[in-house]
Protein backbone atom coordinates (compact mmCIF):
# COMPACT_ATOMS: atom_id res chain seq x y z
CA UNK A 1 0.00 0.00 0.00
CA UNK A 2 1.68 3.32 -1.33
CA UNK A 3 5.23 3.52 -1.72
CA UNK A 4 7.24 2.12 1.02
CA UNK A 5 9.15 -0.55 -1.06
CA UNK A 6 12.34 0.97 1.15
CA UNK A 7 10.84 -0.43 4.19
CA UNK A 8 11.86 -3.91 5.18
CA UNK A 9 8.86 -6.32 4.13
CA UNK A 10 7.70 -6.67 7.76
CA UNK A 11 7.37 -2.67 8.35
CA UNK A 12 5.35 -2.52 5.30
CA UNK A 13 1.77 -2.03 5.22
CA UNK A 14 -0.10 -4.12 2.55
CA UNK A 15 -3.69 -3.34 1.33
CA UNK A 16 -6.70 -4.69 3.11
CA UNK A 17 -9.92 -5.67 2.03
CA UNK A 18 -13.72 -6.92 4.16
CA UNK A 19 -13.32 -10.23 4.26
CA UNK A 20 -16.82 -10.42 4.98
CA UNK A 21 -20.07 -8.21 6.33
CA UNK A 22 -23.32 -8.73 7.93
CA UNK A 23 -25.88 -7.95 7.21
CA UNK A 24 -25.33 -7.55 3.38
CA UNK A 25 -27.36 -5.03 3.19
CA UNK A 26 -28.87 -2.29 5.66
CA UNK A 27 -31.56 0.14 4.06
CA UNK A 28 -30.65 3.86 5.76
CA UNK A 29 -27.37 2.67 6.15
CA UNK A 30 -25.56 1.29 2.76
CA UNK A 31 -22.47 -0.32 2.77
CA UNK A 32 -19.04 1.44 1.83
CA UNK A 33 -16.70 -1.30 1.64
CA UNK A 34 -13.84 1.24 0.97
CA UNK A 35 -14.51 3.57 3.28
CA UNK A 36 -14.94 0.98 6.12
CA UNK A 37 -11.80 -0.89 5.08
CA UNK A 38 -9.48 2.08 5.19
CA UNK A 39 -10.79 3.65 8.48
CA UNK A 40 -10.67 -0.07 10.36
CA UNK A 41 -7.19 -0.38 9.38
CA UNK A 42 -5.65 3.10 8.29
CA UNK A 43 -1.89 1.77 8.16
CA UNK A 44 -3.33 -0.58 6.35
CA UNK A 45 -2.92 -4.72 6.63
CA UNK A 46 0.07 -5.59 8.29
CA UNK A 47 2.28 -8.25 9.52
CA UNK A 48 4.50 -9.62 12.58
CA UNK A 49 6.62 -12.69 13.82
CA UNK A 50 6.44 -14.00 17.33
CA UNK A 51 9.03 -11.59 18.14
CA UNK A 52 7.04 -8.30 17.84
CA UNK A 53 3.90 -7.16 20.39
CA UNK A 54 0.82 -8.40 19.14
CA UNK A 55 -1.57 -7.09 21.73
CA UNK A 56 -5.28 -6.61 20.24
CA UNK A 57 -6.05 -2.71 19.81
CA UNK A 58 -9.45 -0.99 19.69
CA UNK A 59 -9.95 2.11 17.95
CA UNK A 60 -13.37 4.31 17.12
CA UNK A 61 -14.05 6.19 13.47
CA UNK A 62 -17.21 7.80 12.34
CA UNK A 63 -18.64 8.01 8.57
CA UNK A 64 -19.74 10.94 7.84
CA UNK A 65 -21.81 11.47 4.79
CA UNK A 66 -22.84 14.06 2.41
CA UNK A 67 -25.93 14.90 3.83
CA UNK A 68 -24.30 15.97 7.36
CA UNK A 69 -26.09 12.28 9.03
CA UNK A 70 -23.17 9.87 10.71
CA UNK A 71 -22.88 6.53 11.64
CA UNK A 72 -19.88 5.36 14.36
CA UNK A 73 -17.21 2.54 13.59
CA UNK A 74 -16.23 0.39 16.27
CA UNK A 75 -12.73 -1.80 15.20
CA UNK A 76 -10.72 -4.29 17.38
CA UNK A 77 -7.09 -5.42 15.05
CA UNK A 78 -5.91 -8.43 16.23
CA UNK A 79 -3.20 -10.63 14.85
CA UNK A 80 -3.95 -14.35 13.64
CA UNK A 81 -1.28 -16.71 12.59
CA UNK A 82 -0.58 -16.93 8.70
CA UNK A 83 -1.16 -20.83 7.59
CA UNK A 84 -0.80 -20.03 4.03
CA UNK A 85 2.76 -21.40 2.62
CA UNK A 86 2.26 -19.59 -0.33
CA UNK A 87 1.99 -15.92 1.70
CA UNK A 88 5.03 -17.15 3.91
CA UNK A 89 7.02 -18.28 1.28
CA UNK A 90 6.08 -14.90 -0.39
CA UNK A 91 7.76 -12.89 2.54
CA UNK A 92 10.67 -14.78 2.53
CA UNK A 93 11.05 -14.11 -1.13
CA UNK A 94 10.27 -10.34 -0.72
CA UNK A 95 13.20 -10.26 1.80
CA UNK A 96 15.63 -12.19 -0.29
CA UNK A 97 15.15 -9.37 -3.20
CA UNK A 98 14.91 -6.54 -0.39
CA UNK A 99 18.36 -8.04 0.97
CA UNK A 100 20.13 -7.93 -2.13
CA UNK A 101 19.07 -4.18 -3.09
CA UNK A 102 20.30 -3.34 0.10
CA UNK A 103 23.90 -5.42 -0.36
CA UNK A 104 24.16 -3.43 -4.14
CA UNK A 105 22.96 -0.11 -3.33
CA UNK A 106 25.89 0.36 0.31
CA UNK A 107 28.51 -2.16 -1.18
CA UNK A 108 31.85 -0.19 -1.03
CA UNK A 109 33.91 -0.21 -4.17
CA UNK A 110 36.30 -3.59 -4.97
CA UNK A 111 39.29 -1.78 -4.82
CA UNK A 112 39.46 -0.28 -1.44
CA UNK A 113 41.51 -2.92 0.62
CA UNK A 114 41.49 -0.48 3.52
CA UNK A 115 37.90 -0.14 3.74
CA UNK A 116 37.52 -3.41 6.25
CA UNK A 117 40.26 -1.87 8.49
CA UNK A 118 39.04 1.57 8.07
CA UNK A 119 35.55 1.42 9.03
CA UNK A 120 35.78 -2.00 11.16
CA UNK A 121 34.91 -5.78 10.56
CA UNK A 122 33.77 -6.51 7.87
CA UNK A 123 32.80 -9.72 9.40
CA UNK A 124 30.43 -7.85 12.07
CA UNK A 125 28.76 -5.27 9.14
CA UNK A 126 27.94 -8.28 7.24
CA UNK A 127 26.35 -10.03 10.49
CA UNK A 128 25.09 -7.21 12.10
CA UNK A 129 22.87 -6.79 7.93
CA UNK A 130 21.52 -10.20 8.57
CA UNK A 131 20.20 -9.21 12.05
CA UNK A 132 18.90 -6.10 10.43
CA UNK A 133 17.11 -7.30 7.70
CA UNK A 134 16.86 -11.08 7.76
CA UNK A 135 13.95 -10.47 11.00
CA UNK A 136 11.92 -13.58 9.15
CA UNK A 137 13.15 -16.95 8.19
CA UNK A 138 10.22 -19.53 7.00
CA UNK A 139 11.96 -22.37 8.85
CA UNK A 140 12.28 -20.51 11.79
CA UNK A 141 9.99 -17.55 12.41
CA UNK A 142 6.03 -17.83 12.97
CA UNK A 143 4.39 -14.86 10.56
CA UNK A 144 0.85 -13.52 11.63
CA UNK A 145 -1.15 -10.70 10.07
CA UNK A 146 -3.43 -8.17 11.17
CA UNK A 147 -7.30 -8.71 11.12
CA UNK A 148 -10.19 -6.73 12.27
CA UNK A 149 -13.59 -6.95 13.79
CA UNK A 150 -15.92 -4.13 13.50
CA UNK A 151 -18.97 -2.67 14.94
CA UNK A 152 -20.87 0.33 12.77
CA UNK A 153 -24.01 1.59 15.01
CA UNK A 154 -26.07 4.60 14.77
CA UNK A 155 -25.27 5.87 17.95
CA UNK A 156 -21.67 6.08 19.72
CA UNK A 157 -22.40 3.74 22.45
CA UNK A 158 -18.43 3.61 22.38
CA UNK A 159 -17.56 1.46 25.65
CA UNK A 160 -20.20 -1.23 24.83
CA UNK A 161 -19.12 -1.48 21.76
CA UNK A 162 -15.57 -2.19 22.68
CA UNK A 163 -16.98 -4.87 25.36
CA UNK A 164 -18.79 -7.17 22.89
CA UNK A 165 -15.88 -6.70 20.10
CA UNK A 166 -13.52 -7.88 23.10
CA UNK A 167 -16.09 -10.56 23.96
CA UNK A 168 -16.10 -11.87 20.56
CA UNK A 169 -12.64 -12.07 19.88
CA UNK A 170 -12.08 -13.66 23.61
CA UNK A 171 -14.46 -16.56 22.02
CA UNK A 172 -12.55 -16.82 18.94
CA UNK A 173 -9.21 -17.11 20.50
CA UNK A 174 -10.36 -19.25 23.45
CA UNK A 175 -9.92 -23.35 23.71
CA UNK A 176 -12.84 -23.39 25.49
CA UNK A 177 -16.29 -22.65 22.47
CA UNK A 178 -18.53 -20.13 24.32
CA UNK A 179 -21.49 -21.27 25.84
CA UNK A 180 -23.65 -20.58 22.12
CA UNK A 181 -22.69 -20.53 19.23
CA UNK A 182 -21.04 -16.88 17.96
CA UNK A 183 -23.57 -16.31 15.60
CA UNK A 184 -26.53 -16.36 18.43
CA UNK A 185 -24.82 -13.55 20.11
CA UNK A 186 -24.32 -11.43 16.72
CA UNK A 187 -28.41 -11.74 16.04
CA UNK A 188 -28.71 -10.83 19.33
CA UNK A 189 -26.63 -7.99 19.70
CA UNK A 190 -28.30 -6.79 15.78
CA UNK A 191 -31.86 -7.70 16.16
CA UNK A 192 -32.82 -8.29 19.59
CA UNK A 193 -31.21 -5.83 21.90
CA UNK A 194 -32.94 -2.27 21.53
CA UNK A 195 -32.03 0.87 21.67
CA UNK A 196 -32.48 2.09 25.17
CA UNK A 197 -34.87 5.35 25.92
CA UNK A 198 -33.82 8.64 26.66
CA UNK A 199 -32.64 8.92 29.67
CA UNK A 200 -32.45 5.47 30.24
CA UNK A 201 -30.04 2.73 30.71
CA UNK A 202 -29.83 -1.01 29.08
CA UNK A 203 -28.46 -4.39 30.60
CA UNK A 204 -28.11 -7.09 27.98
CA UNK A 205 -25.39 -10.39 28.06
CA UNK A 206 -22.38 -10.64 26.12
CA UNK A 207 -20.62 -13.48 25.26
CA UNK A 208 -18.62 -13.91 28.69
CA UNK A 209 -20.65 -11.09 30.74
CA UNK A 210 -23.39 -8.39 30.89
CA UNK A 211 -23.14 -5.28 29.43
CA UNK A 212 -24.07 -1.75 30.18
CA UNK A 213 -24.94 0.99 27.69
CA UNK A 214 -26.45 4.25 28.98
CA UNK A 215 -28.14 7.04 26.64
CA UNK A 216 -28.53 10.77 28.44
CA UNK A 217 -32.67 12.18 28.66
CA UNK A 218 -32.88 15.29 26.59
CA UNK A 219 -32.21 17.68 28.99
CA UNK A 220 -28.63 16.30 29.33
CA UNK A 221 -25.72 16.65 27.82
CA UNK A 222 -25.35 14.84 24.20
CA UNK A 223 -23.72 11.10 24.18
CA UNK A 224 -20.41 10.98 24.97
CA UNK A 225 -18.70 7.91 26.03
CA UNK A 226 -15.39 8.51 25.81
CA UNK A 227 -13.08 8.81 28.45
CA UNK A 228 -12.10 12.67 29.11
CA UNK A 229 -9.01 11.08 30.87
CA UNK A 230 -7.41 9.45 27.59
CA UNK A 231 -7.51 13.03 26.08
CA UNK A 232 -4.92 14.56 29.29
CA UNK A 233 -2.96 11.76 28.59
CA UNK A 234 -2.28 12.02 25.04
CA UNK A 235 -2.23 15.80 24.64
CA UNK A 236 -1.11 17.06 28.30
CA UNK A 237 -2.64 19.32 30.19
CA UNK A 238 -1.26 22.29 28.92
CA UNK A 239 -2.60 21.53 25.53
CA UNK A 240 -6.01 20.65 27.00
CA UNK A 241 -6.27 23.95 28.33
CA UNK A 242 -4.96 25.75 24.98
CA UNK A 243 -7.73 24.02 22.71
CA UNK A 244 -10.24 24.76 25.13
CA UNK A 245 -9.21 27.97 25.14
CA UNK A 246 -9.42 28.19 21.21
CA UNK A 247 -12.67 26.74 21.47
CA UNK A 248 -14.09 29.26 23.65
CA UNK A 249 -12.98 32.44 20.89
CA UNK A 250 -14.10 29.74 18.11
CA UNK A 251 -10.69 29.52 16.54
CA UNK A 252 -10.29 26.83 13.81
CA UNK A 253 -8.42 23.73 15.44
CA UNK A 254 -6.72 21.27 13.28
CA UNK A 255 -5.37 17.45 15.08
CA UNK A 256 -2.86 16.07 12.84
CA UNK A 257 -1.17 12.81 13.92
CA UNK A 258 0.11 9.81 12.94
Amino acid sequence: AGENFEQTPLRRTFKSKVLARYPENVEWNPFDQDAVGMLCMPKGLAFKTQADSREPQFHSFIITREDGSRTFGFSLTFFEEVTSKQICSAMQTLYHMHNAEYDILHTPPTNDKDSCSSTGDCHGTSVSKLQRFNSYDISRDTLYVSKCICLITPMSFMKACKKVLEQLHQAVTSPQPPPLPLESYIYNILYEVPLPPAGRSLKFSGVYGPIICQRPSTSELPLFDFPVKEVFELLGVENVVQLFTCALLEFQILLYSQ
